[in-house]
């Protein structure tokens, strides 16, 4: 797939906990779509940079790159970030999975 650079600027510092929105329709999502960083990672393009896996409002979730948080994602601003979110640890797909099910991010998605 091929991208066209947006001029937003600087490359985003997402953490885990923080909140995201969709740009464009990512992952069944339409643009405005709430996600929340639930691991970063060494991104696999650029070793300088860092990527960030994000869960949706939807359930779905995927890693994005340096270059594609840039495109695809907005950072919001969230007064309010529950301390179990900003401390999540990933540990695996089926648990992240099992905690979307059990409601851990519904403060934030609704």
């Amino acid at each position: 797939m091929q991208f066209q650079k947006l001029k937003k600027g600087l490359e985003m510092k997402l953490k885990v906990g923080d909140v995201v929105t969709t740009a464009l329709e990512v992952l069944g999502c339409s643009p405005g779509t709430r996600g929340v960083v639930y691991e970063v990672y060494q991104d696999f393009d650029d070793p300088k940079k860092t990527g960030a896996s994000i869960i949706f409002e939807n359930g779905n979730y995927d890693g994005f790159s340096a270059e594609e948080q840039e495109i695809m994602l907005n950072e919001e601003k969230v007064m309010y970030i529950p301390f179990y979110l900003r401390d999540y640890k990933f540990e695996n797909v089926v648990k992240l999975t099992q905690d979307y099910e059990k409601g851990l991010w519904d403060e934030i998605f609704r």
